[in-house]
C-alpha cells in the first residue's frame, strides 16, 4: 500500500521538474516569431526590415515583375539577384 503514494509523489516531482522546460521552449518559439529580420543593401548602403510588407513586395517582384515560375526565398538568392531586388525596390519605394 505504501508503494502507491511514493510512486505518485515521484511522478509529481518528475513532472514539476520537466514542466518549466516545456514552458521555456514555448516562450522561445513565440519570441522567435516576433523577431524581425533585416537585410543590408550593399549598393545603396542601407538596411531593410524584412516584414510582411517587404515580403509582399518581394513576392510581387519575383512573380509579377520577373515572371518567375518558381518562388525562392530571398535569403537563398545570390548577391547579384539580391542587388537586383534592392535596385527595383528603391525604384519602387512607393509600392503598396
Amino acid at each position: 500500500m505504501q508503494r502507491m503514494p511514493r510512486l505518485f509523489v515521484s511522478l509529481c516531482l518528475g513532472a514539476s521538474l520537466i514542466a518549466p522546460l516545456g514552458i521555456q521552449a514555448s516562450d522561445h518559439d513565440h519570441d522567435h516569431d516576433k523577431k524581425e529580420r533585416r537585410y543590408y543593401d550593399r549598393e545603396h548602403k542601407d538596411y531593410h526590415a524584412w516584414d510582411a510588407h517587404e515580403r509582399a513586395a518581394y513576392r510581387h517582384w519575383v512573380m509579377d515583375e520577373r515572371h518567375e515560375r518558381e518562388f525562392r526565398d530571398y535569403g537563398r538568392l545570390d548577391r547579384e539577384r539580391q542587388a537586383e531586388y534592392w535596385k527595383w525596390r528603391h525604384e519602387h519605394a512607393d509600392w503598396h
